[in-house]
């Protein structure tokens, strides 16, 4: 056992021979202050995350029991740890009676458990081993505010934290070793060098740069495994609530005189209000104009992109639209002990994908619920919400700042083919409220609807034969919708446009005098377009999916994502969205067969927006051909496969020489690594690599629990003595330069090691 503890480091050889057991008192003040920090850390990551003030008391108290604690160390205490296991039993029911109020979401509630329970235990952290439960309550709010974040307000903290728990690790694992703290004037220029500084920046590089590619890549499965859904606390509804009135904070009901500004669905001249979408209403002027200040109003965070529906309009008004049916709602309440509120879902004969959304609102909304179509269940805080006859959701109060639900959405999948073939007889309730058209512009648009068709018919039998026919509902729609968005522009000015007069109509004026308009008239414009020709369509207004954010893995939306496009029914299959404004993307975002590693191609849409364009444009064309030659080449090799004995024997062939050089090349590669990787350690840490790599080559290796000094001693029992001695020698210089700060003799121990290689292996044993 002398030899297991001879520990040369410098004048303090002696004094260093400690127990290296946990129950021992721990002294290092450095250890203490950092392992405080990153409890204080944490509590202040849970603050910035969920919007709370636990710091304002548990960090003061905290940083007293700290104090308290090193100053009593080596006393029992036995009165203060009396008192600390009652506060913790009153820390546990209070944690009890905030879980019956909110037992949906428990993970604030457990965070602030935990930040109660390190403030009593920092009054008892005498040993190394309490220490280190201190730093896993402090990685463990850190992991709860992560889950709790939805801004980059996290990540300055979390860098933070990282660069904290570098040296304390460093520090715990000399403790482990039984080092005692260096003193103050052991912190020379010379021992600063020593501890090799620019390990732990490396060190700190790389984990960063791991971690973000990790989450990078790390797949999103298509289904959560736990149904247990963010929602924030309850609401109260005072009265009856029958879901017949829409508020919207810029318009009062139907939507007249909003703030003095908007105007309502008579179709009044009027500007915007620079706050709230004007078509969150039971009418939708669009004879207005002005545009809203930009603002974020909600994060999302969704298993899917896609446009986040609010409302839709049936009736055509000449210069809007008005939900005909607008009292004729369905109220729905959910039970007791659950905020799961369940939703009727339509009969459709399309493939459907479930898609989890969870919203995060950060400003005033109108009542009305944004989500992706075909919501099957809403995890809502309220005791009830309404659904329209539109398939709109309302809340029974407005949507405010801090309100949190969560929506599970049936969506369906969009076949090209089997909406194009889909029965174009309606039933009588379709015909009688999508088909709607004022009688004086009936004849007029169909008429240019018609001339639109025609055209492109003609010129498709001229052009070629091979071109696709409009020979259904779906094909007609595309064809037009592109057809405003080619033919059509958008005035750039948001108070360009003449307001319409009192016989004026917006659809009319649109096509055959000036040629375009705002945004959401071209959405209203192909709505009629397509009803002129018996196509059943009605304008639907939400929000686009917004900005992702790569790091928070949240959609941020604002007010300014909101417009209209038209949504067409296909018996049998439901409605599916079509966009006509120009610059949109002709079909919604919307779900795809396989979004499992949609973060990746988000986050590389995200680092193109910052490059330039051709450099956007030459990456997107290098890696599209690289993966265009990559699955051509696997499809060539499975084919092989299918071609008789031959075809086995030359793809078995192909695939053995493809093992072959890839394991030659890794083989290579990896000794490629090894070596520039010795090369960049100091001589001290290279001689240390160099003898665990060759003794790992012999079958006897350094387990990853055992110190340098243990493993040492159990060399003495695997190879012979004189292999052993040099094996303990380079251990215990690397100990004492590595944490004591001593000066090896390097030449004197590079000589014996080259001595030890160049003579002949004695059998081990």
């Amino acid at each position: 056992m002398k030899r297991f503890w001879r520990l040369p480091v410098g004048d303090d050889q002696q004094e260093n021979r400690r127990r290296p057991s946990s129950t021992e008192v721990e002294d290092s003040i450095s250890l203490r202050v950092l392992v405080l920090g990153l409890v204080i850390l944490g509590t202040v990551a849970t603050d910035i995350a969920a919007d709370t003030t636990f710091s304002f008391w548990a960090v003061p108290v905290s940083t007293v029991g700290a104090i308290w604690s090193y100053y009593r160390r080596r006393n029992a205490n036995v009165p203060v740890k009396f008192c600390i296991a009652i506060g913790m039993l009153v820390a546990l029911g209070a944690f009890f009676g905030r879980f019956v109020g909110e037992w949906n979401d428990t993970r604030l509630n457990l965070a602030q458990l935990l930040i109660e329970l390190q403030v009593l235990h920092s009054f008892d952290t005498p040993r190394r081993k309490d220490l280190g439960y201190s730093i896993v309550i402090g990685l463990i709010l850190l992991g709860v505010a992560a889950t709790l974040s939805q801004t980059m307000g996290f990540a300055p903290v979390l860098l933070l934290f990282l660069v904290m728990a570098l040296p304390t690790l460093v520090l715990d694992y000399r403790s482990r070793l039984g080092l005692k703290p260096l003193k103050k004037e052991n912190f020379t220029i010379k021992n600063i060098s020593k501890t090799n500084f620019k390990v732990l920046v490396v060190n700190f590089a790389l984990i960063i740069a791991l971690g973000l590619g990790i989450f990078a890549v790390l797949p999103r499965f298509p289904g959560y495994q736990l149904r247990s859904f963010p929602v924030s606390a309850p609401i109260n509804v005072e009265g009856d609530f029958n879901g017949g009135r829409i508020v919207n904070p810029g318009y009062v009901r139907e939507g007249r005189g909003g703030n003095g500004t908007g105007q309502g669905g008579s179709g009044e001249a009027g500007q915007v209000d620079s706050n709230f979408y004007y078509g969150f209403n039971s009418e939708m002027n669009q004879n207005l104009g002005g545009e809203m200040k930009p603002k974020v109003v909600m994060r999302v965070r969704s298993q899917a992109e896609g446009f986040w529906r609010v409302l839709a309009f049936d009736q055509y008004t000449g210069k809007g639209w008005k939900i005909s049916r607008n009292e004729d709602v369905t109220t729905v309440r959910r039970s007791s002990w659950s905020y799961r509120i369940n939703l009727d879902m339509p009969i459709i004969k399309a493939l459907t994908k479930e898609v989890v959304q969870t919203f995060n609102v950060v400003a005033d909304l109108p009542n009305l619920i944004p989500a992706l179509s075909y919501p099957r269940a809403i995890y809502f805080p309220g005791p009830v919400i309404a659904v329209d006859q539109e398939g709109g959701l309302r809340s029974p109060v407005q949507l405010s700042d801090g309100m949190t639900y969560t929506v599970l959405s049936e969506v369906p999948y969009r076949n090209r083919t089997l909406l194009g073939q889909a029965d174009t007889t309606y039933s009588p309730e379709i015909k009688d409220y999508y088909l709607q058209i004022p009688a004086e512009i009936r004849d007029k648009v169909k008429a240019k609807t018609e001339e639109i068709l025609d055209d492109y018919n003609r010129e498709r039998v001229s052009r070629s034969q091979d071109a696709k026919s409009l020979d259904s509902a779906y094909e007609k729609t595309l064809y037009l919708a592109q057809y405003l968005k080619q033919k059509y522009s958008i005035t750039d000015n948001p108070l360009g446009l003449p307001y319409l007069g009192e016989n004026d109509d917006l659809v009319e004026t649109f096509l055959f005098k000036q040629q375009g308009g705002y945004p959401d008239h071209f959405s209203t414009v192909l709505t009629v377009m397509l009803r002129s020709i018996g196509i059943p369509a009605r304008l639907v207004a939400g929000f686009a999916p917004g900005e992702f954010n790569p790091f928070t893995g949240m959609y941020i939306v604002k007010n300014t994502d909101a417009y209209a496009m038209t949504e067409v029914y296909f018996p049998q299959y439901g409605w599916f969205a079509f966009d006509p404004i120009p610059n949109h993307p002709l079909i919604p975002p919307s779900i795809e067969e396989d979004n499992t590693f949609s973060v990746l191609r988000q986050f590389w849409n995200w680092v193109a927006g910052w490059l330039p364009s051709p450099v956007t444009g030459f990456l997107n064309g290098v890696f599209g051909t690289l993966f265009t030659w990559l699955f051509r080449a696997i499809a060539w090799f499975f084919a092989l496969f299918s071609k008789g004995w031959l075809g086995i024997f030359i793809g078995l062939i192909v695939s053995t020489t493809i093992a072959f050089f890839g394991w030659l090349g890794w083989v290579q590669w990896k000794q490629w690594l090894n070596r520039r990787f010795l090369k960049k350690l100091p001589p001290m840490e290279r001689l240390y690599q160099q003898m665990l790599q060759w003794t790992a080559q012999k079958g006897l290796g350094k387990h990853p629990a055992q110190t340098p000094l243990e493993y040492a001693e159990v060399s003495y029992h695997q190879y012979p003595r004189e292999t052993a001695e040099v094996i303990d020698e380079i251990c215990q210089a690397y100990v004492s330069w590595r944490y004591g700060g001593s000066d090896p003799n390097y030449q004197e121990l590079q000589h014996k090691w080259k001595e030890l290689q160049t003579t002949r292996t004695p059998s081990l044993g």
